[in-house]
């Protein structure tokens, strides 16, 4: 893009994205939840942190509509539904994959 191009476009949403992706367990949770989507537990057995850290991190990703719950049966599962942020994801998981 160009520099001058970039100049009257708003990055605010993005910056947002980046800032709450910029800790490393919401990045393994959300490229965890590409796909079909996890449950806390299934998360908790995955990275080995305990369910109210999880929980905490879930939490915000919520709040800023980068995951979304659904509950199924007594579970409730959750999955990434931001589409740039699925973009993100999959990009992390085709480089971290890659070596």
């Amino acid at each position: 893009m160009d520099i001058k191009k970039a100049k009257n476009i708003s990055f605010e949403e993005e910056a947002e994205i980046f800032k709450i992706l910029g800790h490393p367990m919401r990045l393994k949770i959300v490229c965890g939840l590409l796909g079909e989507g996890l449950c806390v537990s299934d998360i908790e057995d995955c990275l080995g942190e305990p369910q109210p850290k999880i929980s905490q991190h879930l939490a915000i990703l919520r709040a800023k509509g980068i995951v979304r719950a659904e509950r199924e049966g007594q579970n409730i599962r959750y999955r990434v539904v931001h589409p740039l942020v699925i973009k993100i994801a999959k990009l992390l998981e085709r480089e971290k994959l890659k070596d």
